[in-house]
């Protein structure tokens, strides 16, 4: 097993500069370690999941469907977000829905907490253009969300700044660092965890101005939940669907059900421009659920599933905890 209470100095390798290995590099470099990030595509990392990331931060919602060590990862990791990039927008998040998906409203305000319901005056008064769409929702105050192609690059130049080092056409294995290594290298990790599958998320980016958003407008939706996020320059994401397919771009069903969603939260979103199509393959185990492997000299992080965004800090906590400290999490920690 991997010899834990490393000296604060001692060198660490992070394979994967995504979402979770910028985590993981942050918060090393920021205790102390000679940290060095490697990543095999450039600095764009157009090929990377967290490229085609909603980035909703928003563990109370994610609770309908998740198991409850998302909702205790995602809100530890809330705090971190707060503390290490205090402008992240934490406005709160909307769920919606028409009179036809009522019944499934209702089973998701049973099924999650840290809500309160709003009336259609209510709703107008904090989203006035959605005034007159629905009769009421769901608002979830302490959320929030980050742009991913924004905020990727803030989390880079903040372990930069803390005095680690990032490798851009990095292509590296385990084999080729000394010192501690943590694989956050995703799908490309299944030549050692082949029990990984690519769950495909599709996303559309709209920009208008005819309507203005403050935070994520959830739609309630028999299949998935579809959900409208708001970017800068009048540009807003549309996503996010779930597929069991490793293919990428984004089916005909996917596209119409995307901006139906769209159009059905506002009208005007018609008349938007069509900026951007694009899909992501998101690392998941069978059970859906990350897993920090500890075996020899080496941790990988893995199976963030569609969670990235809002468990990676709390990941990159425990496993800093764990070679600190030598303390274990025995519901995400597997060690050989």
């Amino acid at each position: 097993m991997l010899q834990t209470t490393k000296r604060p100095d001692s060198p660490v390798s992070i394979i994967g500069a995504g979402i979770a290995g910028a985590w993981q590099a942050l918060l090393f470099a920021q205790a102390g370690h000679a940290v060095t990030l490697h990543e095999r595509s450039d600095a764009d990392m157009t090929d990377a999941t967290s490229h085609w990331a909603g980035g909703m931060l928003a563990p109370y919602c994610e609770a309908e469907v998740a198991e409850p060590i998302i909702s205790r990862l995602g809100l530890r990791s809330l705090d971190i977000w707060r503390r290490e990039l205090p402008d992240t927008p934490f406005n709160g998040s909307l769920v919606v829905a028409h009179p036809r998906e009522r019944n499934d409203f209702e089973r998701f305000a049973r099924m999650t907490e840290g809500h309160r319901r709003l009336d259609a005056a209510g709703l107008a008064e904090l989203e006035p253009s959605l005034e007159g769409r629905f009769r009421d929702a769901l608002f979830f105050p302490t959320e929030g969300h980050v742009e991913p192609r924004r905020v990727l690059p803030k989390l880079h130049a903040r372990i930069v700044a803390a005095g680690g080092t990032i490798k851009f056409g990095s292509d590296v294995s385990a084999n080729d660092l000394e010192g501690l290594v943590i694989d956050c290298r995703g799908l490309g990790a299944r030549d050692e965890q082949p029990e990984l599958r690519g769950v495909k998320g599709e996303m559309i980016l709209i920009e208008t101005s005819e309507v203005q958003l403050s935070r994520p407008v959830r739609l309630i939706h028999p299949r998935w939940p579809l959900y409208v996020i708001p970017r800068e320059d009048n540009l807003f994401m549309l996503g996010a669907t779930s597929i069991e397919a490793e293919d990428t771009g984004v089916s005909v069903r996917s596209a119409l059900e995307l901006l139906g969603a769209a159009y059905a939260v506002h009208p005007a979103f018609g008349e938007a421009r069509i900026v951007e199509f694009g899909s992501g393959l998101r690392p998941a185990f069978p059970d859906n659920l990350p897993r920090i492997g500890v075996r020899g000299g080496k941790i990988s992080v893995n199976g963030l599933y569609r969670h990235g965004f809002l468990i990676a800090p709390a990941l990159a906590e425990l496993t800093l905890n764990f070679v600190e400290r030598g303390q274990i999490d025995n519901e995400v920690m597997q060690c050989a």
